[in-house]
């Protein structure tokens, strides 16, 4: 796969930029008390992990979600954790959030304010059992957002990994991925969060995991984690996968 260069003046910015944001988004003591990584996966709070990520020429999500980051509130809310990086990362209109004044920015308090988006799925069936891939698409739907949803059955590992590339190589746009967490070696159920870059020489997708105080932020190899999105979520009974998001 070829991307094209980029002048060694816009890459010195970048990798500033980079710099700047891998601090503030890895620094302090937010991912001290995180599980132990199995040897497939790689921290990016590592040295290996930075390199991929400066190497890195698919990672135009990066930035915007590092920018809008949140760890989910409680161990259900992985998908609306997820969820709010992104709408605040598109630009969204937003409902005021009291506990910020007038301010107005979406956050886990006041996502479920839409009605549409109740309608979903109740806010409390969200807190006791999560939700699965088409619930995930519903609620971004409802917030106007165009959506493409793929099943980990129903893709092949080629196509995976282009239509996600793709998307990570263009502005404006964000992935999200349910997977299973044993599938690349972590403790124990399906989760949700964004895919914010790929490299290409260790063909390996940056997931920013919403439940940072359980992991890191990990790279993890593409076929590993299309493997782990061709499973059974039991609550649909379909293959869990990810969802292409856009206004």
């Amino acid at each position: 796969m070829i991307f094209p260069k980029i002048p060694l003046t816009q890459f010195a910015l970048n990798a500033s930029k980079l710099s700047f944001f891998f601090a503030c988004f890895l620094g302090g003591e937010a991912i001290a008390q995180t599980l132990p990584l199995t040897e497939n996966l790689i921290n990016l709070d590592s040295p290996e992990g930075e390199s991929l990520l400066f190497a890195s020429q698919a990672r135009r999500d990066y930035l915007p979600l590092s920018v809008q980051f949140v760890s989910q509130d409680n161990l259900a809310y992985c998908g609306v954790a997820s969820m709010i990086m992104v709408l605040n990362a598109l630009g969204i209109e937003a409902p005021e959030a009291p506990e910020y004044n007038t301010y107005r920015v979406f956050t886990q308090e006041n996502f479920f304010n839409n009605p549409k988006t109740q309608a979903v799925l109740p806010k409390e069936t969200v807190m006791q059992q999560g939700m699965t891939l088409a619930e995930l698409t519903g609620f971004l739907q409802s917030y106007g957002l165009d959506t493409n949803t793929y099943h980990g059955g129903e893709i092949s590992l080629a196509e995976f990994r282009q239509r996600i590339i793709t998307n990570l190589g263009q502005p404006d746009n964000f992935v999200l991925v349910n997977y299973l967490r044993s599938e690349i070696g972590q403790e124990r159920g399906g989760h949700i969060s964004p895919i914010a870059a790929y490299n290409e020489e260790s063909d390996r997708f940056l997931i920013l995991d919403v439940a940072r105080y359980k992991y890191p932020p990990i790279w993890v190899s593409v076929e590993e984690l299309w493997h782990s999105t061709n499973t059974i979520d039991s609550t649909s009974g379909k293959t869990r996968g990810f969802v292409l998001i856009s206004k």
